[in-house]
C-alpha cells in the first residue's frame, strides 16, 4: 500500500495520457457534482501547489457580465480542496472549516485558480488549522479574488479489530 494520496496518484498516471487532465477533471467533478457547474480544467497538481482554469460562460456570469462571485468561491474551494486532499498523507482526514474572501476586480475573461500552503504542514498526532491560499486571476495575470480557506485536518480513527 502506498502512503500516496488517491488524487495525487490519480494525477500523476492521468496528466500523463491524452486528454488525462480532462478525465482527472471528469472523475473530480462526479465525485462532487457541484463542482461541475462552473466547468473547470485541471492544468496542475503536486504537493502544496494546484492549478485549475474556468472558462468564462454565461451559466457563470453575473448582471454585469463578469464571471459571479459565487463561481469563483466554487473555484478557490475547488483549487484549495483539491489540493489539500492531495497533500494530506493516507493516514489523515481534512475538512473545510472556513473561507474568507476577497474581491479584488471584476472578473471579465476566463480564469485560472492557483492553491498553496504558505508553509509546509506538519501532521502529527494531532488536529489542526490548515490554511490554503488560493488566489485567482485572469487571462491578463491580474489578481481578481484571493481567499484563505481553513481546513480542520486530523488523523484518521483507527478502525476496531
Amino acid at each position: 500500500m502506498t502512503d500516496t494520496p488517491i488524487a495525487l496518484r490519480s494525477w500523476n498516471t492521468l496528466s500523463k495520457l491524452p486528454m488525462g487532465a480532462q478525465l482527472f477533471t471528469r472523475a473530480i467533478c462526479m465525485k462532487a457534482p457541484y463542482f461541475g457547474s462552473i466547468r473547470p480544467r485541471f492544468v496542475e497538481l503536486a504537493f502544496g501547489h494546484c492549478v485549475a482554469t474556468v472558462k468564462k460562460h454565461r451559466a457563470i456570469t453575473n448582471h454585469l457580465g463578469g464571471v459571479h462571485a459565487i463561481a469563483l468561491c466554487n473555484l478557490a474551494e475547488l483549487v484549495g480542496g483539491i489540493m489539500t486532499e492531495a497533500s494530506v498523507p493516507t493516514t489523515h482526514r481534512w475538512i473545510p472549516k472556513g473561507m474568507t474572501v476577497e474581491y479584488l476586480k471584476k472578473a471579465n475573461t476566463d480564469v485560472r485558480g492557483i492553491a498553496r500552503f504558505e508553509s509546509t504542514p506538519v501532521f502529527g498526532d494531532q488536529g489542526f488549522e490548515l490554511p490554503t491560499h488560493i488566489e485567482i486571476v485572469d487571462r491578463a495575470g491580474d489578481a481578481v479574488f484571493r481567499g484563505v480557506i481553513t481546513m480542520w485536518v486530523s488523523p484518521k480513527r483507527r478502525q476496531a479489530r
